[in-house]
């Protein structure tokens, strides 16, 4: 009997552990799910001021994006002159580029998505795979944190075994009203890589927003690029055919 109410007991046990591993793991997915959703909204239109920091210069451009859901998005600079008008088009997991020189539509290639757009330390994949950590990750809670007296959930992103990414792990931080606060990115071996930060938390948009956010190099101190969000408005839709490829070369704007 007694060896009986042991294995019943152990067996409950056992149920119960599982249950609260799935229970955290689905906490995980819809804290990151929660946290993006935020960022983007269903549509937005933004003027950002991007500067590229270096040692000894810097190097400003302006730029006007729109974004729709979590995987279409185009951008245009609008300044300075001698980038005016080189953009960006984003639809799922492809990208192109737009360069109004040589008037020339091009199609980003995966061997080139790791490059750097712009000379910025945001690279081609950066921008592409925006919704990639929501869709390619496996996300687990391992922690939290305080901020402005909020808490923040710190959450480990692994690939998933067949998903085409660049990153062997992702490591995030998303207070509990949802604003995302940093993205670490990590190689293959687990080594920092890079982290976007985010600071400067205002009302923007009719919600609280990280105005700045800067990505930086991990073996690098002085060298960054940092976005600081100029204008900022959410809105319930926009126009399918804003996010084409003839709006990329001959801009609505």
């Amino acid at each position: 009997m007694a060896r009986r109410a042991c294995l019943i007991l152990g067996l409950l046990s056992f149920l119960f552990l599982g249950a609260g591993t799935e229970l955290k793991a689905q906490d995980a997915q819809a804290i990151v799910q929660a946290g993006f959703d935020y960022w983007r909204g269903k549509a937005s239109v933004a003027t950002v001021e991007m500067v590229i920091h270096r040692p000894d210069w810097n190097r400003p451009m302006t730029i006007k994006a729109w974004t729709k859901g979590q995987s279409e998005s185009i951008f245009f600079v609008i300044a300075p002159s001698k980038d005016k008008g080189n953009g960006t088009l984003k639809r799922g997991k492809e990208m192109w580029t737009y360069n109004p020189k040589v008037n020339r539509v091009i199609k980003v290639p995966p061997s080139m998505m790791s490059q750097s757009w712009m000379g910025s330390d945001f690279s081609n994949d950066d921008l592409a795979k925006s919704d990639s950590i929501l869709d390619d990750y496996t996300h687990t809670l391992v922690g939290t944190e305080t901020h402005e007296g909020k808490k923040v959930y710190v959450i480990k992103s692994m690939p998933k075994p067949t998903a085409p990414v660049v990153w062997g792990m992702q490591q995030l931080k998303i207070r509990e009203d949802h604003i995302l606060l940093q993205e670490e990115f990590y190689d293959e071996d687990l080594e920092l890589v890079k982290a976007m930060t985010g600071s400067q938390i205002q009302m923007m948009g009719g919600k609280l927003f990280p105005t700045v956010w800067r990505m930086q190099k991990a073996d690098v101190e002085d060298e960054y690029t940092e976005l600081t969000y100029l204008e900022l408005e959410f809105k319930d839709d926009l126009p399918d055919n804003l996010f084409t490829l003839t709006n990329l070369r001959n801009p609505r704007q």
